[in-house]
């Protein structure tokens, strides 16, 4: 067996197969038959998702069908090189197309958001083409939290990045997070443990050290962590315990409910 395989099974059994294992069974994230794109960007997320798929696809619970998929949104040469390198490194099979993507949206007032929003839509087209009926993106626990903050943060809402969600523009299409619960640090180790490099974040704006608000969430919880170790699980057991009876207002699909309505005729009354 692969040694990088071999690791999955030992040293890194319980911190990342093993909780790869639990979002898969815990949030039912397929069902036999599936025909799954995993979408691989590169980084060091993306390829540990493949080789967590490949491992699943051989020796799974439920019988399912991965394509491994691989766009160029416009990457250097030696960038795509390195993403083709690892990726045979894995023996993951890839097929990958091209797009304009970072042409075409680095000079956009919101680059991160279109590039995403862009991503999206190609990845799904693709899959699509390919015949899957799901896609996989490789966000893990801690992109989870720092959303959880960044909406609050900076977008004035309560959310959280679910581990599964039904396309709205693509019928049929579903997008699912088998790395949920998997720790970035524990993703480092991993890569680090069996010396390899992925690539980086290729964009002009992300890769400046205070250009992105990420960034500044993530120091924002590293200094929180300081004083409680558990932040992180503290904030995701947040949007797991939403109390609506104690929020001002709250939304279900786009109907808006306030706490006013809890008095019901009673509030009529005193007026």
């Amino acid at each position: 067996m692969n040694t990088i395989y071999e690791s999955l099974h030992g040293d890194f059994a319980s911190s990342i197969h093993r909780k790869f294992i639990k979002a898969v069974d815990e949030y039912r994230l397929f069902k036999a038959g599936d025909r799954v794109a995993v979408c691989i960007s590169g980084g060091k997320d993306s390829m540990l998702m493949g080789a967590l798929f490949r491992e699943y696809e051989r020796h799974g619970r439920i019988p399912i069908t991965v394509k491994y998929l691989v766009m160029n949104p416009g990457y250097s040469d030696e960038n795509f090189t390195l993403i083709k390198d690892n990726a045979a490194r894995l023996e993951l099979p890839i097929a990958s197309f091209d797009t304009e993507i970072f042409k075409n949206t680095e000079r956009c007032a919101n680059p991160c958001f279109l590039c995403a929003k862009m991503r999206r839509g190609h990845l799904y087209n693709k899959a699509r083409e390919l015949g899957c009926n799901k896609i996989a993106l490789g966000h893990h626990f801690d992109d989870v939290i720092e959303s959880i903050l960044m909406g609050m943060i900076y977008g004035g809402q309560v959310q959280t990045m679910l581990p599964r969600v039904k396309s709205a523009n693509f019928e049929g299409m579903e997008l699912v997070r088998p790395l949920y619960y998997v720790r970035e640090r524990d993703i480092k180790a991993w890569r680090d443990s069996n010396g390899l490099r992925f690539l980086n974040c290729a964009c002009r704006v992300t890769t400046r050290e205070d250009g992105s608000k990420r960034k500044l969430i993530k120091r924002l919880i590293a200094r929180l962590r300081e004083d409680n170790p558990q932040i992180e699980q503290n904030i995701f057991r947040s949007v797991c315990n939403v109390r609506l009876d104690r929020l001002m207002s709250y939304k279900i699909n786009d109907e808006v409910h306030d706490f006013l309505e809890n008095f019901g005729d009673e509030m009529n009354e005193q007026n």
